[in-house]
């Protein structure tokens, strides 16, 4: 495999100037992996034989990122880099965290504790890459495997068996058999990572180019240790179109399709998302299935219960479900269970339709069409004038008025719907 590294200059600086105290320093890990791949790496992290006080010493604007284990961030403008001792970890009484690190002069010993042979590389301009555990070969085969043996890295750090999936989808690599066994065997360990770095990780995979990997988290036995409601779904009927936008709401929704809307929010709770986030699941959620209709006014209708851009979402999301099921429109399980609240996964419109509704919602929008309370020709101050009272009252009768021109667009002028509140017809939209 041939490749050139072009390390930022800052990085440069701060390794030369290392080597010129004396110090071993080099770029490691994720960088030194995507730089093999040809990749634009987001992170450079450096790894030296100093020790953090003279990292800070030599140094002049540092944070204590991480100064118990060793982690100093060097300030260079605007960018921090992250300048980590060698070292090795002590005993992962947590599952998760070495309850004491020592540090080490020795590159191969902090190399070592690393969790995967393709993260476990160091490169510097002097010393060329260094690759004590087969890294290169495994990224020349496609492969993720363990730094020595798997089941002693998955039970240092459980987490590290979803960063094996994970690495799986964005790179496209498979699973060396020992390391899924390790997974398989270890899965329960899982339990022991906080939901929000479990979460991060699956939002990771969503976001990746092969999203459906998340069924191997079903596969390897992981689900149950995800989330009981997560668990719940059936593996073989999760289907995340990596044609989707790379948007955290878009995949989750994708992924979560089958459960109803309240257990999908449910999945999404107990894994700490953000509320923006699970409001819009919420929301794809209930309407990917729901027939939108192919009248002007169906569509209206819809395009009233949710913002602009989530309108273009759910078309979006509903292009890409019925893409995958062919010409005859074959629904995508083959029965609904009973009852049917329990599982949803079919087909609301043919693909055929879908287009004659994005047609027309750009025919709708073109016009100008009303579709929510703010693009009433009437206001709330309109109708206090009339001698309205503020309250509820004043909300259904706006409410009537939007069903009245979301019928009939040109309605929406405010004589014309004024007429409408003084004989009373918005009553009967309600």
């Amino acid at each position: 495999m041939d490749f050139v590294f072009h390390i930022p200059r800052q990085a440069e600086e701060i390794i030369e100037k290392l080597n010129s105290r004396g110090f071993e320093a080099y770029v490691v890990g994720g960088c030194v992996r995507d730089c093999l791949l040809g990749r634009e790496p987001e992170d450079w992290d450096i790894t030296t034989s100093a020790r953090p006080e003279q990292v800070k010493e030599l140094f002049g604007r540092t944070v204590d990122t991480g100064i118990r284990h060793g982690t100093v961030t060097v300030m260079r403008g605007k960018r921090g880099y992250e300048v980590t001792t060698f070292r090795i970890d002590g005993e992962y009484k947590d599952g998760r965290h070495p309850s004491s690190v020592e540090f080490t002069s020795d590159l191969l010993e902090d190399l070592r504790r690393r969790d995967f042979t393709i993260n476990a590389m160091a490169y510097s301009s002097r010393t060329g890459l260094v690759d004590a555990f087969g890294g290169l070969r495994d990224l020349v085969d496609r492969r993720i495997r363990c730094v020595g043996d798997a089941c002693d890295r998955f039970g240092e750090d459980a987490l590290r068996m979803l960063r094996a999936l994970r690495f799986s989808a964005q790179l496209g690599f498979e699973t060396e058999k020992s390391t899924e066994d390790a997974v398989r065997k270890l899965a329960l360990n899982l339990r022991q990572v906080s939901r929000e770095r479990v979460q991060t990780e699956l939002t990771k995979l969503l976001l990746s180019d092969r999203p459906d990997t998340v069924r191997k988290v079903f596969e390897w036995g992981l689900a149950p240790y995800v989330s009981e409601t997560f668990a719940a779904m059936d593996a073989a009927r999760i289907s995340v179109s990596p044609g989707l936008p790379a948007v955290k709401h878009m995949r989750w929704a994708a992924c979560l399709r089958q459960l109803p809307a309240g257990k999908a929010v449910q999945v999404l709770r107990e894994l700490k998302l953000d509320n923006d986030t699970i409001a819009a699941v919420r929301t794809l959620t209930e309407w990917w299935n729901r027939p939108i209709g192919t009248e002007e006014a169906e569509i209206r209708r819809t395009m009233s219960r949710m913002s602009p851009e989530l309108y273009d979402d759910l078309l979006v999301l509903k292009e890409a479900v019925a893409a995958g099921y062919g010409p005859e429109g074959a629904k995508e399980c083959e029965a609904i269970p009973e009852p049917a609240e329990e599982l949803i996964g079919t087909l609301s419109e043919p693909a055929e339709n879908l287009a004659r509704i994005r047609k027309l919602t750009e025919v709708i929008r073109g016009r100008g069409d009303c579709v929510s309370l703010k693009g009433l020709a009437v206001t709330g101050s309109d109708l206090l004038e009339t001698g309205m009272k503020p309250g509820p009252d004043l909300g259904r009768v706006l409410e009537g008025l939007l069903n009245l021109v979301l019928e009939h667009p040109e309605w929406n002028t405010k004589q014309r719907l004024m007429e409408e509140v003084l004989s009373g017809n918005w009553k009967k939209t309600t």
